[in-house]
């Protein structure tokens, strides 16, 4: 069985879906992943003095997690357009060429908008679609 390097993008203020999304990703049958996204009870912290340097320093970082993943996953709640960090996320999932999978989240009315923009495929929140579209879509 092949096993899936992903990143999964997560506001640490959001870390709830996060969470379910890691539950529902173990207990999906036959699909192995290795996780290379930054939790929130482990997070790198970036001592900058400007606005401009912790950007730099979080758009490094990303990069560096980013870099073994074969699929980016992003939840395309709402509150994914105003997170600083997501948006750097999907900018360095561009500029690395990785597939990003969005994620609608169950029984969300409203969606990101650049997240869907940007995804290279949209999905449920269910186990099958998200898991079928990760093998789809795998670099």
């Amino acid at each position: 069985m092949a096993e899936y390097n992903l990143f999964i993008s997560h506001s640490w203020n959001y870390s709830d879906a996060y969470e379910k999304l890691c539950l529902l990703l173990d207990k999906a049958n036959y699909f192995k992943y290795k996780n290379y996204s930054i939790p929130k009870d482990n997070p790198f912290i970036i001592l900058a003095k400007t606005e401009t340097r912790y950007r730099i320093a979080l758009k490094s970082k990303i990069r560096d997690q980013m870099k073994y993943a074969s699929v980016v996953l992003i939840m395309a709640g709402v509150y994914s357009s105003y997170s600083d960090s997501i948006n750097l996320e999907i900018e360095v999932a561009l500029e690395l060429e990785k597939p990003i999978l969005a994620i609608e989240p169950w029984g969300s009315e409203k969606t990101s908008k650049i997240v869907k923009e940007k995804a290279t495929k949209i999905v449920s929140w269910s186990t099958s679609s998200i898991v079928d579209a990760i093998i789809e879509i795998s670099i």
